[in-house]
């Protein structure tokens, strides 16, 4: 072997070691989900690590300051936390196959449907998994075995319990409560008819090709609505077009396809971009007015933390009176798409407004999504 093509392999076998990564999360888990979709799309390298209790409760605490999942370390040791963000930082490094649409409308319905994924179906996930005991048994099994692999059950199946309480616990705060459950169920059913009906004629919600949105939603509808026995059954069994893209999109079909020509949005996903226009938009901006509220009460400044929840957020679900708590968070998930988009030229600037304008009755960048927000070490603080 020559000199050369010595060196050849040696490039090679060093950039396979530096791409290798590893993804820490349980197949039940929401937005392991969205990430492991997104890495099997992409083609990058990686181990899916089922985490245990060593690393949920020790490694991952200790790098990222947090019990969490899901997170990711490259071979530099480096570790990525929040969905979003690690997405944002794998597009960078492995440009190719991006997942994020070039044309304006296309882009920025593809960034707010991410938000919506990632923060409106959070109480939606949550109800199809603990409201209904038939689900406890799948959840117990696959915590405890990833948690305690090489323990009997009757040690490892206590631990599984006690995160489950955890999980159902945080119920109320979601939205999950007695007067709301029968409405949630209904605006289940009738978004999860929306996507039946979409992926009757589309691969993707843009086309050939999977977009942010397609791994965000993949988020709540593989992990818990395509893997927890009573929503299996009830929703998505029975909608097997939307079932298909589920399966196609968590094992990242796609790669020869693209999206729609001419920057077109489906009627079926403009459809949907009403849903969020009259309920996700006006969620945020009452926490937004919340925050303000907050904020002032407590004398906050800038580089101060928020906590998790800074009151009620109230809106309306399917048309009805809707409450859940005010998390800063989705602010902030709204304001980087804002920022993106208020730097474009004026003429893409102008495109993205008059066509926000179309399902939020005003220009995306003039939205009043309150004060600066940040991200820092797993904390949502201002800036």
């Amino acid at each position: 072997m020559s000199h050369i093509q010595s060196n050849k392999y040696l490039l090679k076998a060093t950039y396979k070691m530096n791409s290798h990564y590893t993804l820490y999360g349980w197949q039940l888990s929401y937005f392991a989900g969205k990430i492991r979709g997104y890495l099997n799309f992409k083609g990058i390298p990686y181990t899916d690590n089922n985490v245990n209790a060593f690393n949920l409760l020790y490694r991952i605490p200790k790098k990222i300051g947090v019990m969490v999942m899901p997170v990711v370390r490259d071979a530099k040791g480096d570790w990525l936390q929040d969905s979003s963000i690690i997405i944002d930082v794998l597009e960078q490094r492995f440009p190719k196959d991006s997942v994020i649409p070039h044309s304006p409308k296309q882009r920025v319905a593809s960034k707010l449907l991410e938000a919506w994924a990632d923060e409106w179906w959070i109480p939606i996930g949550l109800h199809y998994r603990w409201s209904y005991p038939e689900n406890y048994p799948l959840f117990i099994n696959d915590a405890s075995k990833a948690l305690l692999p090489y323990v009997p059950n009757f040690i490892r199946r206590p631990m599984a319990k006690k995160i489950a309480k955890k999980m159902h616990d945080f119920l109320p705060s979601s939205g999950v409560r007695s007067n709301q459950i029968e409405m949630i169920e209904r605006w289940t059913n009738k978004v999860l008819d929306m996507l039946e009906q979409h992926f009757s004629c589309y691969k993707f919600l843009f086309g050939d090709k999977p977009s942010i949105a397609d791994f965000a939603l993949l988020g709540p509808l593989y992990g818990h609505l395509n893997r927890d026995p009573v929503p299996k059954r009830t929703l998505l069994d029975t909608r097997p077009n939307l079932q298909q893209w589920v399966e196609r999109t968590h094992s990242g079909e796609g790669k020869m396809g693209d999206y729609l020509a001419n920057d077109e949005i489906p009627d079926s996903v403009m459809e949907i971009l009403n849903v969020i226009g009259s309920e996700f938009i006006p969620m945020s901006k009452s926490i937004v007015t919340e925050l303000r509220a907050f904020i002032t009460t407590h004398h906050l400044k800038s580089g101060d933390k928020l906590p998790r929840s800074v009151g009620q957020a109230r809106c309306f679900m399917d048309g009805e009176p809707f409450s859940r708590a005010a998390m800063p968070y989705t602010v902030w998930m709204l304001q980087r798409i804002q920022k993106e988009f208020t730097s474009l030229d004026n003429q893409t600037k102008k495109q993205v407004d008059e066509f926000t304008c179309t399902f939020m009755n005003e220009p995306f960048s003039e939205l009043d999504l309150g004060p600066a927000l940040t991200r820092r070490n797993v904390a949502t603080q201002l800036s």
